[in-house]
């Protein structure tokens, strides 16, 4: 059974910057990747960023526009997002998720692609 915990989050000024982590546990990070989602009330959860174990390909959704940047470390079976430039509009709960097979620009992006979710970490951004 594979973790994923979490922490970063918080409230932030508009413009500001918040880096956000995700711990795995189990081994073998060597394929698939992880992904961020984030969900926003009353709307559908959907993709940030998501970043592959094997050679750290990364994808992004089309509203970061720059703003965010997924990494990782294998070694430590943790993925980071690095937001900067926060607007209101990002506030949201961030969920990590772990993909253990799927890599390409086709799968990353996709829900179904990921098994294992994080229980989320609560991004408020104040204008």
């Amino acid at each position: 059974q594979v973790q994923l915990v979490e922490s970063g989050g918080g409230l932030v000024q508009a413009g500001g910057s918040l880096r956000l982590s995700c711990a795995a546990s189990g081994r073998a990070f060597s394929s698939g990747g992880m992904g961020w989602f984030r969900q926003a009330p009353g709307k559908e959860r959907e993709f940030v960023a998501a970043v592959t174990w094997s050679d750290g390909a990364t994808a992004y959704g089309d509203f970061v526009k720059g703003r965010f940047t997924i990494s990782r470390d294998n070694a430590k079976g943790t993925a980071y997002l690095q937001m900067n430039s926060l607007k209101p509009e990002d506030t949201a709960v961030y969920y990590c998720a772990r993909n253990q097979y799927y890599s390409g620009s086709y799968y990353l992006p996709r829900r179904s692609s990921y098994k294992y979710w994080g229980q989320g970490t609560q991004v408020t951004v104040s204008s």
